[in-house]
């Protein structure tokens, strides 16, 4: 058997390591975990397999997997896995999209402008950006759920603030894990697509440096955080405009995400990157 790249078991376990510390503070095991990897292998599996136009027989399966064939016929004959994102974030990522890209729920200035609950005529407020989503859910239910999650703020003249950083939820596990699941996947599959060649690359880029003060890691920390949502809403406002003309339209089967994440810790021990950016 041809013995796999060193450097790819080195990426893999540095990735594999911050999600085990969460699986272990969450009390998930390495057992619950080694059935759930059999359900992920036999579910990659069959996705190449079909690329490649092969059919993914059980036989075929186990040998590419490595798992033996009554593993993957358990596997087969359950229902498949729920995706379905938690009730306050499927309506919600909307809601915030529109607030912080329409124009007509921005400041002069472009930034998500304080909503009042309610206005009389039909005129901007939080109860008008719900309604003009979803009749199915009441304003009030999304924004007790939203200060809940610390999305929102009321301000003393009783109108709703979107919270600098809305577009992650401050509290909320299930929330919280599900952008988890979404982010960093997407941010793996454009690695894997750069990685296997598999057409022209992704955008995948970083900036690093170490041997830094607290004090520096803190200033950056702040530049970052503005100017990564500063690119974040200028990519938002040109998404809904597109969002909005392509809807309805038969071709309308992509989906596109751009991420931004800062980091900061203690050097690694025997660090394996360059100062720079990648």
């Amino acid at each position: 058997m041809k013995q796999p790249s060193v450097a790819l078991i080195r990426a893999v376990t540095r990735m594999l390591g911050p999600l085990v510390r969460l699986l272990i503070a969450r009390g998930i095991t390495f057992s619950y975990l080694s059935g759930l990897l059999k359900t992920v292998y036999v579910a990659e599996a069959q996705k190449s397999l079909a690329a490649a136009g092969e059919v993914p027989t059980v036989s075929r399966l186990s040998i590419v997997t490595g798992l033996q064939r009554k593993d993957i016929n358990r596997i087969q004959s359950e229902p498949p896995p729920e995706h379905s994102p938690p009730a306050a974030v499927s309506l919600g990522a909307r809601l915030i999209g529109i607030w912080t890209g329409d124009r007509k729920f921005r400041t002069a200035k472009g930034a998500p402008a304080p909503l009042p609950r309610s206005a009389k005529g039909g005129a901007v407020s939080f109860d008008a950006l719900v309604r003009g989503i979803s009749t199915d859910v009441s304003p009030r239910v999304i924004l007790d759920e939203w200060l809940r999650l610390g999305l929102v703020a009321i301000d003393a003249n009783e109108h709703i603030r979107l919270n600098a950083g809305a577009f992650v939820p401050q509290r909320g596990f299930d929330e919280k894990v599900y952008f988890l699941g979404r982010n960093v996947g997407d941010h793996i599959a454009t690695v894997v697509h750069n990685a296997l060649g598999e057409g022209e690359p992704h955008l995948e880029r970083a900036v690093y440096y170490d041997k830094l003060t607290a004090e520096s890691v803190q200033k950056l920390q702040s530049r970052a955080a503005e100017l990564g949502m500063k690119t974040l809403l200028a990519l938002n406002k040109e998404a809904l405009k597109f969002a909005d003309a392509d809807e309805g339209k038969k071709d309308a089967t992509y989906r596109m995400a751009l991420g931004v994440y800062y980091y900061q810790g203690p050097d690694d021990p025997q660090p394996d990157d360059s100062d720079g950016a990648k």
